[in-house]
């Protein structure tokens, strides 16, 4: 069935919007997924706080030669059946979920992605993108980090007060 004109130009400005809030734009292929594994990636997706868009290659194309930062951008490996990750709050979340969902579902094939400056990363890229850890997960690790000198502290303190209070016994015998 043919898209209306109107219908078009309104895919193609949410897919703008999309683009210039997105930190990371994953693709992948998705020809194979059943209907219900879509609906529980999209599930899995919205609750990192990403979303997962399916559309024609040619709107996303079009949008993203309204863009700046993509106008310059390759788009020529935008082919096939392709979905769409956007993450506005996360570098990593768009192609960590795509990544982690394609562990269990053959079918999901991460091709690449774009950066929120416009440059086109390739599959092995995004897939290393994947591998790092999450926004949360460095800011914890850093929190752990600065905690550890004050954890260390505690602790000799606390062994300190045990010699104390043994050579406080020892001495009242």
């Amino acid at each position: 069935m043919a898209i209306s004109r109107n219908k078009k130009e309104t895919l193609v400005a949410d897919f703008k919007a999309l683009l210039e809030n997105a930190k990371l734009t994953a693709f992948a292929e998705y020809g194979g997924l059943s209907v219900a594994e879509l609906q529980e990636l999209r599930r899995v997706a919205r609750e990192a706080g990403v979303k997962i868009k399916v559309v024609k290659n040619r709107i996303l194309k079009i949008a993203l030669g309204e863009i700046a930062v993509y106008k310059d951008t390759d788009a020529t490996g935008l082919t096939g059946q392709l979905l769409y990750s956007f993450s506005d709050g996360d570098e990593v979340m768009a192609a960590k979920v795509l990544s982690e969902f394609a562990k269990k579902h053959d079918f999901l094939k991460i091709k690449g992605g774009f950066t929120a400056e416009g440059a086109l990363l390739s599959e092995d890229e995004t897939k290393a993108l994947a591998a790092l850890p999450s926004k949360d997960e460095l800011i914890g690790s850093v929190v752990n980090m600065l905690i550890s000198p004050l954890t260390d502290t505690v602790s000799g303190l606390n062994s300190l007060a045990q010699v104390i209070s043994g050579l406080e016994a020892h001495a009242t015998k």
